[in-house]
């Protein structure tokens, strides 16, 4: 397979040095975001920069020649890039999957599918696709949506429902009277439709994609309900969301910081007096801060409690219901928070908001696409307080529920 990476870079292996690239890559991200958005995809040599900095790698383990980051770390990483441009840092997210669900292989073929881990995923979950069981594996056949990184992407990986000599296929159990997996699949073999014309998240490459009657070796499908890699805290079927509002914190941080910049430097042309004077400008980012500051708290308080627990070897069987409800609550709090602190910031700097050449009008479009997505949306609060009250979650995945 055909890799993009500079083969002379070396990758990191720890946090701190990953995380230090990654800010050392956000300000040559934000230089390059006109042409992210132009291009309606990252362009190579942006990709490129990304898998030299190793941010895909960053939830492989050490089995597979990753720094296997936290959720934490993860997030900080994220947060980092989307200070940057926030579609690189969406891709950053999905880009990395790989390391997570390599935890679902058999570790020998997640050495295949993975051969290095700046190995990039791309793909969609949900199972909108049909697998027809055959002799060794599956036909593959289908169309999804929202394949974010799917133009740059070096395997795919996809959701479906199995059927067995066309009829619908029950799991062997009886746990699922109509089973789905995830499928496997090289980019090579996946046909991208050109469809990603969007208001905002521009640059993520989004497009669908389909597949007709491609072979998948049975090896090569998974599902969230059987570990057979390396256990741990990242092996969980919630680990691939939870540092995903991390671009949402990084965007509202930017929007912060260029807000205050203006504010300190800009005065009336009606009166005068200089913005960091006006008290609307003062409680305006005031608010703003206080609202950014205990919502990212929410967002790494929860995540270091998990992490805690499963890293003990707990399972999130051992968390409270309200630890256990605290991370989608907070990720969820997270998008619509940054949007909102956008808002009121977009608000605050007025007609200066409004131009294409400012950074604000791209993070007002990219927030409010953002918060479209599915883990920004209620059926996510529903869940979480579907489970607080014992009743029935709607997407339990988002709490670590796989039936």
């Amino acid at each position: 397979m055909t890799m993009t990476r500079n083969p002379g870079a070396a990758g990191p292996a720890a946090a701190a040095e990953l995380l230090a690239r990654a800010r050392e890559v956000a300000p040559l991200l934000r230089e390059h975001s006109a042409r992210i958005e132009e291009a309606r995809r990252l362009p190579q040599d942006v990709v490129d920069l990304l898998r030299d900095a190793g941010v895909f790698r960053m939830a492989f383990g050490p089995e597979l020649g990753g720094p296997a980051l936290t959720t934490m770390e993860q997030t900080q990483v994220v947060e980092t890039l989307a200070h940057g441009d926030a579609s690189a840092a969406w891709c950053a997210v999905m880009g990395a999957s790989g390391g997570i669900f390599s935890a679902f292989l058999d570790e020998r073929v997640a050495k295949e599918v993975f051969p290095t881990p700046d190995t990039i995923m791309a793909g969609l979950l949900q199972p909108t696709g049909r697998a027809e069981r055959v002799p060794g594996g599956f036909r593959l056949s289908g169309r999804w949506s929202f394949g974010s990184g799917i133009t740059h992407c070096d395997w795919v990986t996809s959701g479906a429902f199995v059927y067995e000599d066309g009829a619908p296929y029950a799991s062997p159990n009886g746990s699922n009277p109509h089973e789905s997996k995830q499928f496997l699949v090289p980019r090579a073999q996946v046909e991208v439709i050109d469809n990603w014309h969007t208001m905002g998240m521009r640059g993520t490459g989004s497009c669908d994609y389909t597949m007709d009657g491609v072979f998948v070796p049975e090896e090569h499908t998974y599902s969230f309900g059987k570990v057979r890699g390396r256990p741990g805290p990242l092996a969980q079927p919630d680990a691939f969301t939870r540092s995903m509002c991390g671009v949402a914190l990084g965007v509202a941080r930017a929007a912060l910081d260029h807000a205050r910049e203006i504010a300190r430097t800009r005065v009336d042309r009606m009166t005068g007096v200089a913005w960091k004077d006006h008290f609307r400008t003062q409680v305006t980012l005031a608010e703003c801060e206080a609202d950014f500051l205990a919502t990212r708290n929410g967002v790494y308080s929860s995540q270091r409690r998990q992490w805690e627990v499963l890293a003990a070897g707990g399972t999130l069987d051992d968390l409270t219901p309200e630890e256990r409800a605290a991370s989608p609550i907070a990720w969820v709090h997270a998008f619509r928070t940054s949007r909102s602190i956008v808002g009121r910031l977009f608000d605050l700097l007025q007609t200066w908001s409004i131009h294409q050449s400012s950074p604000m009008e791209r993070w007002m479009r990219d927030t409010t696409t953002m918060c479209q997505h599915a883990t920004a949306q209620d059926r996510i609060l529903q869940s979480a307080g579907a489970y607080l009250l014992g009743s029935k979650p709607e997407f339990g995945i988002c709490l670590g529920i796989v039936k």
